[in-house]
């Protein structure tokens, strides 16, 4: 599978996915860092790559304003940190498939994990 790392997300989320066998797509250190949201989603669009952030406000935009992507994970924790980041990465990738990881948007909280549009059981 495909991942672009937003700018907020965890450097070394790079590092874990790739061990994984996942290609990795991350601005930074090169002259894109810095985009608008839109932009760096746009990336993602154009690499064919699911996206990886912390900003919240991704689950409530992306299926709105687009109707096909590979994917959006939003992680948002109480107190977020690299650690627990990456530990909600690993539970996820272990937990759900690309298939159903294509044109979804997940937000994963400390707790809970909701799915848009909802993974029918």
């Amino acid at each position: 599978m495909k991942f672009f790392l937003d700018e907020n997300f965890p450097k070394p989320a790079h590092t874990l996915l790739s061990e994984r066998g996942h290609e990795v797509f991350d601005i930074r250190g090169t002259p894109e860092e810095g985009m608008d949201d839109t932009e760096i989603f746009e990336r993602a669009l154009d690499n064919g790559a699911a996206f990886l952030t912390t900003d919240g406000d991704f689950f409530h935009t992306v299926p709105h304003q687009y109707p096909r992507h590979k994917g959006v994970v939003v992680i948002t924790l109480r107190q977020p940190n690299r650690e627990s980041i990456l530990q909600k990465l690993e539970w996820f990738l272990d937990h759900f498939s690309a298939e159903e990881l294509d044109g979804r948007v997940f937000r994963l909280k400390d707790r809970t994990v909701v799915a848009h549009p909802p993974i029918d059981d």
